[in-house]
């Protein structure tokens, strides 16, 4: 049981006061903070003091001593590696659009770049771990995403509604075929047009938009969305294609699952997310970085629809502690709080798992030893399998809230 120093990763598209607040910085931070990450990806690896005094890598840690430290089912399941990686994101723009892969393809991908001898920091890599990629985020605060493709006749109505002359046959494509193949076939001639016809489609495009969106009609926060990013990026097809996503609105506790294949884009919002311990990402547009068309092609699922919000629903043991429940194996996040007064614990069965602070304090003890560990808002702990059961109580009153990321369930 032990406190986590964690990296903070400092893209442009993230906050300059969200995670500063957060760990208890001055504000604002001299530059975007965009990700606070806590897990055992060699990409940044949180640290955890020994007993010399030193910090040692999470990696190095669950590598030493995997049974120990996840337990030896697993270490056994996972291959010594700790499946999930937990993180906050603090977005002030919007991030690329992105899908990622499942195992099979993680796999098939990684071993194919291995063997063409791409470097896995290389710009060009799409597949630096061989693993999948599930997501899970839950909003901290208003959290705003682009995610899977719509309902195809919600879509060409969206299309009829800003429809210019450059647009029309675009959209005839879709209304010919308002289903998944017609979703297929525009979002590939739209991702694949050449730089001249999307600089000649978008300014009308964009102004369509703009009209709705100030008109306050059916799809005005949908136009909106497009204008922003068409701002950002005007000569982007990715401007185009989020007209074929589901816009959603996170309220705070609420959580969206991204399985293998979701196209989504984040655009703005502070959240907590769990994901599997990877960072595979095939880009679908809205970078400057790396696009593989042809592989996100292979990846992408165009099945459409409404993608449902998930609501924390009680654990059987705790109703204080609240799951958000996934078909995902490498990870389960679930989150604490505790009503006004209340400062008795709450048990956590043992296992590897990360406990992070987002509001008041807590003190973790574990139950075999009494040791204590007290973590403060902006703080996380890597409890390993060894450590047993441990509780977790408030620091005086103060309504904390922790989430816990821990291993899926066993399959």
């Amino acid at each position: 049981m032990e406190l986590l120093h964690n990296a903070v990763r400092p893209y442009a598209w993230g906050s300059r006061t969200a995670i500063a607040e957060l760990l208890g910085r001055p504000v604002p931070a001299p530059h975007p903070e965009a990700e606070l990450w806590m897990g055992a990806h060699p990409g940044d690896p949180s640290r955890v003091s020994c007993p010399e005094g030193r910090l040692r890598s999470l990696c190095e840690v669950v590598a030493d001593d995997p049974d120990g430290q996840l337990g030896s089912g697993c270490a056994r399941r996972w291959q010594n590696r700790l499946p999930f990686l937990l993180k906050v994101l603090a977005a002030d723009e919007p991030l690329s659009m992105q899908a990622h892969p499942t195992a099979a393809q993680a796999a098939d991908g990684f071993a194919r770049e291995e063997a063409a001898g791409i470097p896995r920091d290389a710009p060009e890599r799409n597949y630096p771990d061989p693993t999948a990629k599930p997501e899970l985020v839950c909003a901290l605060t208003e959290f705003e995403v682009l995610s899977g493709f719509a309902d195809a006749a919600r879509t060409v109505r969206l299309l009829r509604t800003i429809e210019t002359p450059e647009l029309t046959a675009y959209t005839d494509l879709l209304a010919e075929q308002p289903d998944t193949d017609g979703l297929r076939a525009l979002f590939t001639t739209w991702i694949t047009l050449p730089q001249q016809r999307i600089d000649d489609l978008l300014p009308d495009v964009l102004k369509s938009c703009a009209r709705h969106a100030e008109a306050h009609g059916e799809f005005a926060a949908e136009c909106a969305t497009v204008v922003q990013l068409g701002d950002e990026h005007p000569h982007d097809a990715g401007v185009l294609t989020s007209l074929l996503l589901n816009r959603i609105e996170l309220r705070a506790g609420e959580a969206l699952y991204l399985p293998a294949g979701n196209l989504h884009l984040y655009l703005r919002g502070f959240a907590v997310e769990i994901l599997a311990n990877s960072d595979n990402i095939l880009r679908g547009g809205l970078t400057p970085k790396h696009v593989d068309v042809p592989e996100l092609l292979r990846v992408i699922d165009f099945s459409r629809g409404s993608v449902p919000v998930l609501s924390d629903e009680p654990d059987s043991a705790d109703p204080r502690l609240r799951v958000y429940r996934t078909d995902a194996p490498e990870f389960e996040l679930s989150r604490m709080d505790w009503p006004d007064g209340d400062t008795s614990p709450v048990e956590l069965p043992a296992g590897p798992q990360i406990l992070l602070c987002t509001r008041g304090g807590a003190v973790l003890r574990e139950s075999a030893t009494g040791r204590e560990l007290a973590l403060a808002r902006g703080e996380s702990a890597w409890l390993a399998a060894r450590d047993g059961a441990v509780t977790v109580r408030p620091s005086a009153a103060t309504s904390p809230q922790l989430f816990r990321a821990t291993a899926g369930p066993a399959g």
